[in-house]
C-alpha cells in the first residue's frame, strides 16, 4: 500500500514516467504458428545472398515453376528499418502486451502482428499468381547473422535459400554498379578512376591499373566474407534441413539441375522437363544489363554482366593481395580456390 501511494504521489508531481526502451520482441511460438497458418496457409521461403550475387536471377528462375511464386526486395529482415521496427517501441509494446487487452491472452502480440503483416503481403501476391508456395528475395549484405535470427523468430517453419558468388566478381559488379549510377557515395579518388576509365579503359582491362581504391576493396571484401561466414553458419544451426545453399556459378553452369534441387527442397509436387527450356529462355535476357546500358552505356559496355571470372583480367597484384588477406579462407571454403596461393 505504501509503495502504491508513493507511486501515485510521484505521478501527480512529475507525471507518468515513460518507458524509454521496449523489452526484447518475443519469438513466435509453435502454437501461434499453427494458429496463423489457418489464415495464411501457404508455405514460405526466403532467398538471401550478398548484393550482386545472383539473387535476382535466382528469383526470376525459381518462380517459373507453376507452384512457386517469388517477389523481391521486401527486406523484412535484411535492410533497416526491418519488419520488427513496426512494433519496436515501448509505446507499442505497452499497447500489445497490456494486461487489460483481453485479445492478447496475457502475451505480447508483437510476433503475431509482424507475422500477419508479412504473410498478408506475400500471400496476396501469391493468390493473384495462383500459386501455393511463396517467397521473398532480399539481399543480405550488411546485417548478416541477425537476418537469419530475425527470420527464425517469426518464421521457424520457413525454408531458407542462400546463394553465394565468388567475392572477387561481387567486388567488380558492385564497383561497376556504383560507376554506372555515378553514385553520390563516390569519393574524389573514385571519380578520378571513373574519369580515367572513360578516357582510356586499356590499362584497367589487363591488370595494369586498378578500378578499386583500397578502402573499397577492404569494405566490400569484409562485408562479403562476414555475410558468408555468418549466414551460412546461422542458417545451418537454426534451420537444419530447411536451409540450403548454392553457388551462382553452378546455377550458370547447370541451371536445370540446380533449380530441380531447389524445387524439390521446396516440396513441389512435380517438375516438368519442359521447365528446362523456359529456364534457358529466361537466362537469355538480362534486365539489369539493359538498364545499366541505358543509364551509362560507355561504362556498362566495359564489363560483360553476369559472367563468372571477370576478376581474372581486372584484378591487379595489389587487389589480389588485399582480397586474400581479408577473405582468402572464405574462397577456399566455398571451393573457389584450393588454397590461398592463387
Amino acid at each position: 500500500m505504501l509503495s502504491r501511494l508513493k507511486s501515485a504521489a510521484r505521478i501527480l508531481i512529475k507525471g507518468d514516467v515513460k518507458k524509454k526502451t521496449r523489452n526484447f520482441i518475443p519469438a513466435i511460438t509453435p502454437g501461434e504458428v499453427t494458429e496463423i497458418k489457418q489464415f495464411f496457409p501457404r508455405e514460405k521461403f526466403f532467398i538471401f545472398g550478398h548484393a550482386r550475387s545472383g539473387t535476382t536471377l535466382l528469383m526470376r528462375l525459381i518462380r517459373l515453376h507453376d507452384e512457386v511464386h517469388c517477389n523481391y526486395q521486401a527486406h523484412f529482415f535484411t535492410r533497416k528499418p526491418t519488419l520488427k521496427s513496426l512494433v519496436d517501441s515501448p509505446e507499442v509494446e505497452e499497447w500489445l502486451a497490456r494486461k487489460s487487452n483481453r485479445w492478447n491472452q496475457e502475451r505480447d502480440l508483437s510476433p503475431l502482428v509482424l507475422r500477419a503483416a508479412a504473410d498478408f503481403i506475400m500471400e496476396r501476391d501469391a493468390a493473384r499468381a495462383g500459386k501455393g508456395i511463396v517467397g521473398d528475395k532480399s539481399p543480405s549484405s550488411t546485417i548478416h547473422a541477425e537476418v537469419v535470427r530475425d527470420a527464425h523468430a517469426l518464421y521457424p517453419d520457413a525454408k531458407i535459400i542462400y546463394i553465394v558468388r565468388d567475392g572477387r566478381d561481387v567486388l567488380i559488379s558492385e564497383r561497376f554498379r556504383n560507376f554506372v549510377e555515378e553514385s553520390k557515395f563516390l569519393t574524389p579518388e573514385d571519380k578520378r578512376i571513373l574519369s580515367d576509365l572513360k578516357v582510356d579503359s586499356a590499362p584497367f582491362s589487363d591488370g595494369r591499373r586498378s578500378i578499386f581504391t583500397e578502402t573499397f576493396i577492404r569494405n566490400i571484401a569484409q562485408r562479403w566474407a562476414d555475410d558468408l561466414r555468418e549466414i551460412d553458419a546461422e542458417g545451418a544451426k537454426l534451420y537444419g534441413e530447411n536451409y540450403i545453399s548454392l553457388r551462382y556459378e553452378d546455377l550458370l553452369a547447370q541451371p536445370f539441375d540446380e533449380l530441380t534441387r531447389l524445387w524439390k527442397f521446396l516440396n513441389v509436387k512435380k517438375i516438368s522437363k519442359s521447365l528446362e527450356k523456359q529456364i534457358h529462355a529466361e537466362m537469355s535476357s538480362n534486365p539489369d544489363e539493359e538498364w545499366q546500358a541505358k543509364r551509362n552505356e560507355d561504362i556498362a559496355s566495359f564489363l560483360p554482366k553476369g559472367q563468372a571470372g571477370n576478376w581474372q583480367r581486372l584484378f591487379t597484384s595489389r587487389d589480389k593481395a588485399l582480397f586474400k588477406q581479408i577473405a582468402g579462407d572464405v574462397l577456399v571454403k566455398w571451393g573457389y580456390e584450393k588454397s590461398v596461393d592463387w
